[in-house]
Formats: C-alpha cells, structure tokens, sequence
C-alpha cells in the first residue's frame, strides 16, 4: 500500500493503470496468502493439535499434521506469496509497475519487496520439509521456476522499452530463486546467495536506467541510443549491470546461478539443469539486444539538460561494487549464514 503512490508518481495514464493493476493484482495475492496461512493453521486441528499462526509451533507439529490442508496451503502460500514476488503466471503487474514507477522505486521492488515475499515462501516451505512434503513442495517450485524463466525470456525478446525489461528481468530472477530451492542443497545455497546479489544488481540496473530515462526524457531503445557517449557513466553501469544480471562472470550472480547449475546435474535434475541453461541462453539474447542498442547504438545526444552527478552516481557505483565482489570472494561469515539458512529450511545439520 505504501508503495502504490510512488508508481503513479508520472500523474498520466498509464501510471494510473499501473497503480490500480498493482493494488488490485497484490491484493489477490495477499487474499490467497492469507486463505493458504488459515489452511495452515486448520491443518494442525484436523491433525489432532492445538490451532497456532507461529511457524515455530507448527514447525514443531509438522508430523500431526493433516496432509491434505497442508498441501492446500502450500499451494496457497505459494500462489499467494508467488505474486507478489512476480512469478509467472502472477506476474501480470510487474511490467506495469517498473516500468511506470521512478527508477529508485523500481529497485525497491525488484531488490526489496519481493525477496521478502520470497522469504514467506521459505517459511512455508520449511513446515513442507518438516511434514515431510519436502517433495511435493519442491516439484511445485521447480515447475514455476522454469515457467517464470521461460516466461520472462519470450517477453524480452524484442522488447524496446527498457524499463519493462527490467521487469521481466526481475521475473526471470524470481524463476532462478524457486529453482535452485527446487532442487534443494547445494542448489538452495545458490538461491539464497543469488537472492543477495539480484537485489544489489538490480539496484545498479534501476538506478542507471532512471538516469538514462531522465536524460534522454524517454525509456524508448530506439529514442535512447548511444548512452556511452551521452551519459557515460550512467550508461557504462547499465551495460555493466546487463552482464552482471545474465550471469557473466566474474560478477557475483555469475557464481550463484553457476551453483545452481552444478546443484541441477550433480543431483539428477540434469533436464531443469539443460531447460535452466536454455532460458539463461534466451534472455541473455533478447536482453543484450535491447540494453546494446541503448548503449552503443549512434543517436543523437541527451535531449534534456540533466547529466550524470555525483549524487546519482555513487549509490550506482557502491551497488556494482559490491555486486563485483561477491562474484570474486564469499566471506565465510556469509557463507555460514547462508548455508544455516538452508539447513534451517530443509531441516538438515
């Protein structure tokens, strides 16, 4: 809800729609959340048990509890949560939404938003395990996963507004987080390593693309060509972040979707593992040819008098850094982390 305004930020048409297919769109989802979250609960009382909404309690009575309600409301949660988060087929509001919405709000989105909607997945998903449905849930995830890759893909290619792709962007990353929980292990500590550095290199890719939108005065690739020469910096992190975001080393998702990848046919997934290489291979070329044309392409210079600042570069520049490091070193701290987080959720040691 707090988020609504800042995608009508424009004030046109178009900002409108967007604003009213996001509430409307996300209020479905929340519905469907909530309904999957009551489920949960009455699968404890059908199972003989005392009803509770805290994940510790029905964690703890995963084993009673009744099997049916249960897989109901992991479907719920899933399809709930799954659009906020933007995966396909929920994803309907997503391309709106970033691509009307300013540049910094996009990020809030892409980056904040939905990894904590995927973060109630991971919640549901850990009662799953726990109940012994670890299965059923992960074949739901891995089916999802492929079909926001492959969704996100299609829609890419020749899409000239850059914006939107970014929203598409966003749902195929979505897609690689359910996969690599899909397949659970080595693949799960790629997803929640990939969780950390989508967020940071959509920070890069939002931010550069609003200085690109704002220069220019339009989001249009043919009416914004040749960004390296009219706004250097903007447009250097901008094809920096496209190679980041489609896993070209030594960029941090580089080595998180490449975990994934080595989780998919080390553990007999080897067909997720090919159709997962197949959509990285799509979008990568429906990608590259909207962000190239942007940023090499020979057009006329910046329409407005805004440049490239100080003020708007160095968040820009602070997000690709960090995303550079972690395609270099983990720090053992955040590996520790992140592998509890997976033992936590799989209910492993």
């Amino acid at each position: 809800l707090s988020a609504a305004p800042l995608i009508y930020f424009n004030h046109n048409a178009r900002s409108i729609e967007a604003t009213w297919k996001y509430l409307l769109v996300g209020s479905v989802g929340v519905a469907l959340a909530l309904l999957g979250t009551f489920f949960l609960a009455y699968a404890a009382v059908r199972g003989g048990g005392e009803p509770s909404l805290a994940f510790d309690d029905l964690a703890r009575a995963a084993p009673t509890l009744s099997v049916p309600w249960l897989k109901a409301s992991f479907v719920l949660l899933l399809v709930g949560y799954g659009t906020k988060m933007g995966l396909a087929p929920m994803h309907t509001w997503k391309p709106d939404a970033y691509g009307e919405a300013p540049g910094l709000a996009g990020a809030l989105f892409a980056g904040g938003m939905t990894s904590v909607a995927f973060l109630a997945v991971l919640r549901a998903l850990h009662i799953a395990y726990a109940a012994g449905l670890g299965a059923f849930a992960t074949r739901l995830l891995l089916v999802l996963g492929l079909l926001s890759m492959a969704v996100a893909g299609a829609f890419m290619v020749g899409q000239n507004d850059f914006k939107r792709m970014l929203a598409y962007s966003s749902v195929e990353h979505m897609g690689i987080l359910a996969i690599g929980m899909g397949i659970g292990g080595l693949g799960a500590f790629g997803a929640m390593l990939h969780l950390l550095c989508n967020g940071l290199t959509k920070g890069v890719l939002f931010l550069s693309a609003a200085n690109l939108h704002r220069a220019y005065g339009s989001k249009i690739a043919g009416e914004v060509t040749g960004a390296l020469r009219g706004a250097p910096f903007s447009g250097t992190m901008f094809l920096l972040g496209f190679f980041a975001v489609t896993g070209a080393p030594p960029f941090g998702p580089f080595l998180s979707e490449l975990t994934i990848a080595r989780a998919a046919f080390g553990s007999g997934h080897g067909g997720t593992g090919a159709l997962f290489l197949l959509f990285l291979m799509l979008v990568f070329v429906g990608m590259g040819a909207t962000v190239l044309k942007v940023t090499l392409g020979r057009g006329d210079l910046p329409s407005t008098p805004w440049r490239d600042r100080a003020t708007t570069s160095l968040p820009i520049l602070g997000f690709m850094l960090l995303v550079l490091a972690l395609g270099v070193y983990i720090p053992s701290g955040l590996e520790v982390l992140l592998w509890d987080a997976v033992h936590w959720i799989e209910g492993t040691s």
